[in-house]
Parts: structure tokens; sequence; C-alpha cells
């Protein structure tokens, strides 16, 4: 028997599922969140002011929220590879494409419409297939899966800077989209749905063989949970759409924006990259650390502390102005988004259940998506008028506060999707 045999054969098949979600979340949330790194450049190769630079960002956002909840559903019929092969190529086209573009038109064709349609599920989709796979174990095999946001942060901000400097940005676009199409592309053929397609349960719990193969006849449908339409009668569903909704305006704002306010005040461009490569950085540590947390003293506490420290981070922000002020910044928001990116998934996942999970998180993303199409645009806006960005910076504070206030006071219905 060969050794790669024996390490499959040793190793539970759903922590496998678990690295393939962090190398194709590394690579598709790298190129979301690049997008600050080419803020300037397309501004002003294309002639924009701020407002109608962060405009293709808010497209783009308000545009994965349409395209969220049709990818959840087309998951939990259809299951993941097609998705994730679908999302893979799109993405990759999406970035040959918009290294082509001539007019800001086409930028909103090729990089809002197409982009949107091959990121939009992201963290949905991959959260999704993971939580199927894991029941006490779910914290940290989400946190790990999870972390590709902050891996691909961490590593894109400088690449894509790098091959700006040396390149320029139309040839970025093509590399990046290369990589994109070799990493995310065959990694989908190695996706399973759930364990019963291997003979198992979730956390690799052994079946006995007869009941094995009445459960691989029967796939995903025996899979338990409500529906969308009896998920949104909860007081969970609504505080979770609320702290992504929160979560999706100020990290957006910051994504887009905090190299251009970085490099406003005197600091390099590669240096502003390095705070968000140190988000990055942090975020990975923080999933790991709070999804196995919040399997050990529940999910609420993490998220409340999380929502604090962002509301803190952002007010820090405000009076930055040296290079050290930014890096503990970016220290502070990355450990505090880590945890947001993965407790609220484990929690949904907790309550909902898994036979809809696909769709019901798609729908709480409709969320997200809102929350980071506002964020971005409105901070560009508020520079247009103002010449600073400290009001968009406060206003994305005082929504972090009111959210955690909210999540203090709402009583979560553990175990609903169990009954």
């Amino acid at each position: 028997m060969s050794l790669f045999k024996i390490v499959k054969e040793k190793i539970f098949y759903g922590w496998w599922i678990v690295a393939i979600s962090l190398v194709i979340g590394s690579a598709l949330f790298g190129i979301q969140y690049s997008f600050g790194v080419f803020f300037k450049t397309l501004q002003k190769e294309f002639e924009l002011t701020r407002t109608e630079t962060s405009s293709l960002f808010f497209a783009y956002m308000i545009l994965c929220g349409v395209f969220v909840i049709l990818i959840g559903w087309i998951l939990d019929k259809y299951g993941p590879r097609l998705v994730v092969f679908l999302m893979g190529f799109l993405s990759g086209l999406s970035l040959l494409l918009t290294s082509q573009a001539n007019s800001s038109w086409q930028l909103f064709l090729s990089y809002s419409l197409l982009l949107s349609m091959g990121t939009a599920g992201t963290m949905p989709v991959l959260m999704s297939i993971i939580s199927r796979w894991f029941n006490s174990k779910r914290g940290l095999a989400l946190g790990i899966g999870g972390a590709g946001s902050g891996l691909g942060t961490m590593a894109m901000a400088p690449f894509a800077t790098y091959l700006i400097s040396n390149l320029g940005w139309r040839m970025s676009y093509i590399v990046i989209g290369l990589v994109t199409w070799l990493v995310v592309i065959p990694l989908s053929m190695l996706l399973k749905n759930d364990p019963s397609q291997i003979g198992t349960l979730p956390d690799g719990v052994k079946l006995e063989a007869a009941t094995a193969k009445v459960r691989n006849r029967e796939g995903s449908s025996q899979l338990s949970g409500l529906s969308l339409l009896q998920s949104s009668r909860t007081g969970s569903f609504w505080l979770i759409l609320a702290i992504w909704l929160s979560l999706g305006f100020c990290l957006n704002l910051v994504f887009v924006h905090l190299v251009p306010y970085a490099t406003d005040t005197g600091i390099a461009a590669t240096r502003a990259a390095i705070a968000l490569s140190l988000m990055g950085c942090f975020n990975i540590l923080s999933r790991l650390l709070t999804g196995k947390i919040s399997d050990i003293v529940g999910r609420k506490m993490p998220i409340i502390i999380c929502l604090l420290l962002q509301a803190g981070a952002l007010v820090w922000l405000i009076w930055s102005h040296q290079p050290w002020m930014f890096y503990l910044f970016a220290v502070v928001y990355g450990l505090s988004w880590g945890g947001l990116g993965v407790v609220p998934y484990a929690m949904a996942a907790d309550i909902f259940g898994e036979r809809n999970l696909g769709l019901i998180l798609g729908m709480i993303n409709v969320g997200f998506a809102i929350g980071s199409a506002i964020g971005p645009l409105l901070g560009g806006f508020i520079f247009d008028v103002t010449g600073s960005y400290n009001v968009a910076f406060a206003i994305a504070a005082a929504a972090m506060f009111v959210t955690a206030l909210l999540a203090a006071l709402t009583r979560l219905d553990e175990n609903i999707g169990t009954n």
C-alpha cells in the first residue's frame, strides 16, 4: 500500500475537505481583498474620483448579494464540485477580462458583474461544506477552513503590490487570474458533499455497513435542519444577519480604503500593504483560537468580544498616522475579524442544521453583501466631501458597538436545528 493511501485512510476525509477549503478560500478571498491595492492605480488610469472608484466595489458587493442566494441553492441541490468549479472559472475569467478594460463601464462588467458571480458564495459555500462533515469539532474545523480569508489577504496584498510595481496592473490581473484557474479548478474536483458519500457520520464516526449503504443511496436528503422560512422566524437568524451586515460594512470599508488612507498620510504603499498582510495573519490565528474556544464556551461570548475589539480598533485607526500605529490596528482588527469570520457560521450550523445550510447562509450573506457595498462607497463619498476618512471610521466603530449590544441582549435558542 502506498504512503498516500495509508495517510488517506488514517485521516478522516473531513480534514481533507478543510484543507481544500483553506486553499480555495485563500485564492478567492485574496482576489476580493486585494481591491484596495489596485485602488489608486485604477483611479488614476480611468481618471475617477474616490467615490467613482469605490462604486466598482459597491456594484460588485451588491451583485454578490444577488448571486449568493442562487449559489447557496445550487450547492444544496447539486453539491459542491459544480459550484466551486464555476466559481474558480468565472473568477479567473473576470480578472483576465478586467486586464483588457479600457473604460470604467467595462470594469463594471468584467470586474463588478463577472467577479461577483465567481466569488459571491465563497464563504457560505465553504462553511456549509465543512459544517456537514463535523459536529463536535465544528468550530475548530470552520476556523481552519475559513482561515483562507486571512491567508489569502496575507499573501495577496504584498504579491499584488509587487506585481503592480514590476508588471503594471493589467499584467498583474492576468497573472492572478491564471493562478486562480490553476488552483481552484483542480481542487474543486476533490470536494464531497457530506460524510454519507464515504459511509461515515460527521467527525468520522463509523456506520454499520447496512446503514452506510442506506445513507449512500439517500445521500444528503438525510441531513437534518430547518427550512429557510423556519430559520427566518427565529431571532438568531436576524442577529447573525445583523452581525454580518455590520462586519461587511466595516471590513470592506477598511480593505478598500486602508491603503489609500495610509498613503495619504505619507506612508509608502509597501508598508500599507504590510498592514493588510498583518490583518490576514492575525485573522488566521484568531480563527483557529476562537473556533476552538467557541466549541468549549459557546458561540455568543466570543462574538461579543470580537465586535467590541473591532469597534475599538476602528476608533484607534482615526488617530493613526505612523506605520506602527497602522500595524497595531491591523493586529487587533485581524484578531476580531477572524473570530467574526467563523463563530457566526458555527452558530448558524448549530441552530439551523445542515439540510438547507447553503441556502440559509446564502441569505444571511446578503446582509454581508449589502454592508460590504455601502461601506466602501460611503467611505469614498465622505473623503470626497470632507477630504478625510475620520467620519467614515467613526460611523463604522459605532455600528460595531451597537451590534455588540444587540448580540449581548439577544437570547439564542441553541439546538433548534436538532429538534
